[in-house]
């Protein structure tokens, strides 16, 4: 198949996505499909071989089979570039429009976790205008769940804009920076326990599910969390597969990361995160599209599961096609 690999972006995670875009273009040649790389500039424009790509709704893609999106944050892996896809009328690889946006936004993916009773770390949402008016309450909100909290921005990934707080004082400085990148926040509590990572794989329905992976910190990011050094420094953490966690508490990692998966509508692939302390399973993530760089979990858990490299991303194409051709059958 002819496929369009996405890289770069719009959002602050812009060099991450051409680093993943890289990686998947040559699994994809790897596997015998003829790659066309697409990069996705800061100020928007999409160019392919030197040259502004020419985009007319209905009319494809430069003629690719499927599209294959490798876009992290904002403006890619939101929803943003799936709509663009769908008016374009081309397969794409990964979440439709709905469930990118749904798993985009933390406060939105944890309210209808919540909703649906799954076990997940405390939280608070806080909005940059309620901040400025409502200072007192926020505080508040954020001391019932202890110290210390980890500041995020609601809407990106990569550990870009995170901060760990540890004092209230801290808490004012790591909002502002947050709202830097987005003018929504999630704050949520501490969880003990093991960093533990799933690989999903499949269709909404009958998707698959990895060998849980452990991340152990070794370099940068040792102070206590998985920063954006040890993500995607060389040498900053350690991938223990599998996780040195029970039986029975892999199969609730299992059970949970193929239910959140259904519930958000997910399809191709996903990375679930989660905090494991002995039997006690909490989930916290759904990454929609996960880094693909070589230090990269999804793939790496992958491939500890026996589904190696081009062959991970040749069945994530045919998903995709798959997909297309099913949901063209329906008239809307």
């Amino acid at each position: 198949m002819r496929v369009a690999v996405l890289g770069g972006g719009r959002s602050s995670e812009h060099e991450v996505s051409l680093a993943s875009a890289a990686s998947v273009g040559g699994g994809l040649a790897a596997a015998g499909h003829e790659v066309m790389a697409v990069e996705l500039a800061r100020d928007g424009t999409w160019l392919h071989d030197g040259a502004e790509v020419e985009l007319r709704a209905g009319r494809g893609l430069l003629g690719a089979d499927v599209a294959f999106p490798v876009l992290h944050g904002p403006f890619g892996e939101d929803g943003t570039v799936q709509g663009l896809l769908e008016v374009l009328d081309v397969p794409y690889v990964g979440a439709g429009v709905l469930a990118a946006a749904l798993c985009m936004d933390k406060v939105l993916f944890k309210e209808l976790m919540a909703q649906a009773g799954l076990p997940q770390v405390r939280y608070a949402a806080v909005d940059d205008a309620r901040w400025r008016d409502e200072r007192a309450a926020v505080e508040a909100e954020v001391a019932a769940l202890g110290l210390p909290v980890f500041v995020k921005p609601a809407r990106l990934g990569s550990s870009v804009g995170i901060v760990r707080v540890a004092a209230p004082s801290e808490l004012g400085p790591a909002l502002d920076q947050a709202f830097g990148h987005d003018p929504r926040a999630i704050v949520e509590a501490a969880a003990g326990g093991l960093e533990v990572e799933c690989s999903v794989l499949g269709p909404t329905t009958g998707a698959r599910a990895s060998e849980p992976g452990e991340i152990v910190l070794t370099g940068a990011g040792t102070d206590g969390w998985y920063d954006y050094d040890a993500k995607y420094v060389p040498g900053g953490m350690e991938l223990v597969v599998p996780a040195r966690i029970s039986a029975s508490a892999r199969a609730r990692v299992h059970e949970l990361a193929l239910t959140a998966f259904r519930l958000t509508g997910c399809s191709g692939l996903a990375r679930a995160d989660f905090f494991v302390d002995g039997e006690d399973v909490l989930l916290n993530e759904l990454n929609t599209m996960p880094g693909f760089t070589p230090t990269s979990v999804y793939a790496k858990l992958w491939y500890a599961s026996g589904v190696p490299y081009p062959e991970l991303v040749d069945r994530l194409v045919t998903i995709a096609v798959d997909r297309f051709e099913a949901e063209r059958r329906y008239r809307f």
